[in-house]
């Protein structure tokens, strides 16, 4: 795997971030500000950000998970309150059953967000709209002939999740779905790929939350001074900032591999891959963001500092695909028949 970016990829990366930076909250009231998300949404469209996934015309997506990584890295950083997530999976899982529908999909996981939800004798158990800002409908899977068929199901309204940057439906249980006639069905090694996919993305947006948290923690101990001097002088604080920074190093080398494994390695391999990536950038960007916290002191616990908003995204992040426990759990399977 050669981890350098080409030309256009970091191309990708500095726009980016310029983007991200410049529409994405500067605190937190402007969470609040509509106006502002509202451009944020219709820039991250305009830019084909959501249809990175969509088919290029010979089955293949447009941009690999490279490339969507970096995006979803670059929301994370700046806490860019649009959705990517949701809409690039459901790209992803149009594509492979061969349909061309641009509209307006999210997909709908269990309620734990472990995994997409799964219909049963046509209705589908309760289950959660993810990354659901704009979305009308959600995808499911729907069991067909050893394989699965995709289905719709309608959002009836989103609300604003415990992250504060992501919104989410719930779906009651009983919901009837609609089957979305595709050229084919979705197989094994499809759910795979898919589940690949979506790790390697929450992977990226861990470490961009982890970067963002670090940068806003490292500007801080630079002005907050004690005893006439920076607290960032201390070497206690340093340590602790320290240790963070070689988190976050780790976390990007395993996410960019798991974003590179998605093209790149057969089902299982790329599966194996961001489940790797997953465990470590879930257990390092909870700790990561636990430091941000407690640097700032007693600041960090307050709901004016930025610190509690980069540690939500984290927690919702953690949850998607399953956390540090689901994938090790699942390595164990896979590798050692546990």
């Amino acid at each position: 795997m050669d981890t350098r970016l080409s030309s256009e990829q970091q191309a990708l990366v500095d726009v980016a971030r310029r983007l991200t930076e410049r529409l994405g909250p500067d605190g937190v009231v402007s969470l609040d500000d509509d106006d502002r998300v509202a451009r944020l949404d219709q820039a991250t469209t305009e830019a084909g950000w959501r249809r990175l996934r969509d088919d290029d015309g010979d089955g293949r997506p447009l941009a690999s998970g490279v490339e969507a990584g970096i995006v979803a890295s670059a929301l994370g950083q700046a806490l860019g309150d649009t959705a990517l997530f949701g809409p690039l999976l459901a790209a992803d899982l149009l594509r492979r059953v061969g349909i061309d529908a641009p509209g307006a999909f999210t997909v709908a996981l269990v309620p734990e967000l472990s995994s997409l939800a799964v219909a049963d004798a046509g209705r589908l158990p309760a289950a959660v709209a993810v990354d659901a800002l704009g979305a009308t409908s959600a995808l499911a899977l729907l069991p067909d002939d050893g394989g699965f068929a995709l289905a719709a199901v309608p959002i009836a309204g989103t609300e604003r999740s415990f992250d504060l940057t992501r919104w989410v439906s719930s779906i009651p249980a009983g919901t009837e779905l609609e089957e979305i006639a595709g050229s084919r069905t979705l197989t094994g090694d499809d759910i795979l790929e898919v589940e690949a996919f979506a790790l390697s993305l929450a992977s990226a947006d861990l470490v961009g939350i982890m970067r963002g948290a670090l940068e806003l923690t490292v500007d801080y101990a630079k002005s907050r001074q004690q005893f006439e001097t920076p607290i960032g002088a201390f070497q206690a604080v340093q340590h602790l900032l320290a240790e963070a920074k070689t988190l976050l190093e780790g976390s990007i080398s395993v996410s960019q591999h798991a974003s590179w494994a998605v093209d790149a390695l057969d089902a299982g391999e790329a599966r194996e891959a961001a489940a790797v990536a997953k465990a470590y950038c879930a257990r390092a960007a909870i700790e990561v963001c636990e430091v941000a916290v407690q640097v700032h002191g007693g600041y960090g616990n307050t709901w004016e500092c930025m610190a509690h908003v980069y540690l939500r995204r984290a927690l919702l992040s953690v949850s998607l695909f399953g956390d540090d426990g689901v994938q090790l759990a699942f390595l164990a399977a896979r590798r050692m028949g546990v």
